[in-house]
């Protein structure tokens, strides 16, 4: 059967829903986080991409956060959606999603998050693994997504090979797609991953789970020459990067600096695992973010 006979057959049988079914097509939505990272680069400048978890440390708390990030430098907000078995996010991350998790923090809501990253002035993107977005119906997610002022997705557990539903609900809503790629990536996967991302290139730093660092290795340097090399126009590193220091020389080369773990432990208390009082959070917050994004945004000067 063919898509418009399948969504006749649909739309007879359930006149009701006739509404939540388009037609096949392609957005000419120019993407915001090119844009955005196109006038970075008439800038020199790197653009600095904050990670937080929708719901951490609570529904409200987690738009303070997200506003306070903004507001204190960063230009581009990874919303993480809280996951029980997380496949890259170390413990810190994994603290807070539990927080999140045990909070009440569900898909639906990440859509207030969505609008208040736009709304502050930044790019709002989702990190979600793909099952989530799976079993809540890709269509349904683009649409909410899209009208949320949402930019793009970021599927750390999702490849170009077996993406050809978020492929497809991506260019009907123009949203950016925005996959990994690690040291170990062939130049054959670098190349699949190049041609069909949009946004940028996530560059994973090394192996392994998220996490503060206090060193980095070259290698990353290497995977965005090669990344570029392989066709993609904009590669933003991420996994590890801790410091203002460590920010400014990621974004000597790299086209954004990505942090999460140093942003979402300022919210804990020295346990790790305890939510922090939202006030002194948040000014953790605000001072960690600030200093990060004045060593990143001037990394080329």
């Amino acid at each position: 059967m063919t898509e418009t006979n399948a969504t006749a057959a649909r739309s007879s049988a359930r006149p009701d829903v006739q509404a939540d079914f388009q037609p096949l097509g392609i957005s000419h939505r120019p993407s915001p986080t090119e844009t955005l990272l196109r006038d970075l680069k008439a800038k020199d400048s790197p653009a600095f991409i904050g990670y937080l978890p929708y719901g951490f440390p609570d529904a409200r708390g987690s738009l303070e956060a997200l506003r306070c990030i903004v507001e204190n430098g960063v230009d581009i907000v990874e919303i993480g959606l809280p996951y029980s078995d997380p496949v890259m996010d170390g413990p810190v991350i994994q603290s807070a999603s539990q927080l999140a998790i045990a909070h009440g923090g569900r898909l639906e809501g990440v859509f207030d998050a969505v609008r208040t990253v736009a709304q502050a002035g930044a790019v709002p993107l989702i990190m979600s693994y793909w099952n989530l977005i799976f079993h809540y119906g890709v269509e349904r997610f683009a649409t909410k997504f899209e009208a949320a002022g949402g930019a793009g997705l970021i599927t750390p557990d999702l490849i170009p090979d077996e993406a050809g539903e978020w492929i497809e609900a991506s260019q009907r809503h123009g949203l950016d797609r925005i996959f990994l790629v690690s040291p170990d990536s062939s130049d054959a996967r670098l190349a699949a991953v190049a041609k069909h991302a949009r946004g940028f290139v996530y560059a994973a730093s090394r192996m392994g789970v998220t996490g503060e660092r206090t060193t980095l290795s070259a290698s990353p340097q290497e995977l965005v020459r090669r990344t570029r090399r392989a066709g993609a126009r904009n590669v933003c590193v991420g996994i590890g990067v801790s410091t203002p220091e460590q920010g400014a020389q990621v974004g000597a080369y790299a086209d954004g600096v990505i942090v999460g773990s140093a942003l979402v432990h300022t919210l804990l208390d020295d346990t790790g695992v305890n939510v922090r009082d939202l006030r002194d959070g948040l000014d953790a917050l605000a001072a960690t973010t600030a200093a990060l994004a004045k060593g990143i945004h001037g990394a080329r000067r």
